[in-house]
């Protein structure tokens, strides 16, 4: 299997966003007269589409869950999005991509604009052929959602999606890849609990940056 074109979560799987992310939404939740001192246990906010997590995690009905994004976006645009780490290891991973001839595109479900502010402040942007985020209005909630959207302005045709894999490090990366008839390749260094990414049905699963790399340069 060769895979050319390689479409990659950001959170969890490009970057630790621990403590922007919780941050923000200890921010948000406040806001709504809840508390939660420990960052710990918001770390499942990472990964999946923020609407959901605040209804799934804290029973908010969905007009709380919407003022919750938005008091969550009100701190993590002007502060979270930079309380935020590099991976050790991606640059040079994404770099060997593209000397490789690899097509490489972004695909999450943070909102596209401060997905491009995050791949400008690491300096990895240009590593990028697309960046496709949610947008600011809702749409795109979905990982699947996300990865059609890249395969419209790659403009993929239908016999091309068996050389595409999508590598991420939730659940919903591979749910989003199964529903979308492409690969999918799981990152155990993420935020998935224990065993998550193979219930899901990751076609591969990766340690470390360093196996991640080799896998994807190998195939």
């Amino acid at each position: 299997m060769s895979y050319k074109i390689i479409l990659f979560d950001l959170d969890g799987t490009l970057t630790d966003p621990k403590e922007g992310i919780t941050r923000s939404v200890q921010y948000a939740l406040d806001s709504l007269g809840i508390h939660e001192p420990d960052r710990d246990r918001l770390v499942c906010f990472i990964g999946p589409p923020l609407l959901d997590s605040f209804r799934d995690f804290f029973g908010l009905n969905p007009e709380q869950a919407k003022q919750g994004l938005l008091k969550y976006r009100e701190r993590f645009q002007a502060k979270g999005i930079f309380e935020n780490i590099l991976l050790p290891g991606v640059p040079e991973m994404l770099r060997a991509l593209k000397e490789a001839g690899k097509v490489i595109v972004l695909a999450t479900s943070k909102p596209e604009p401060f997905a491009v502010q995050i791949l400008e402040h690491f300096e990895i942007l240009p590593y990028f052929d697309a960046v496709v985020g949610s947008g600011l209005d809702e749409s795109r909630g979905s990982k699947a959602e996300v990865i059609e959207e890249a395969f419209l302005r790659l403009e993929i045709k239908e016999e091309q999606k068996r050389e595409i894999v999508m590598v991420g490090d939730r659940k919903h990366d591979v749910i989003g890849a199964k529903l979308c008839g492409i690969h999918s390749l799981g990152v155990a260094f993420g935020y998935a609990p224990a065993g998550e990414l193979e219930e899901s049905g990751a076609e591969h699963l990766v340690q470390t940056v360093e196996e991640l790399a080799q896998f994807l340069l190998q195939n």
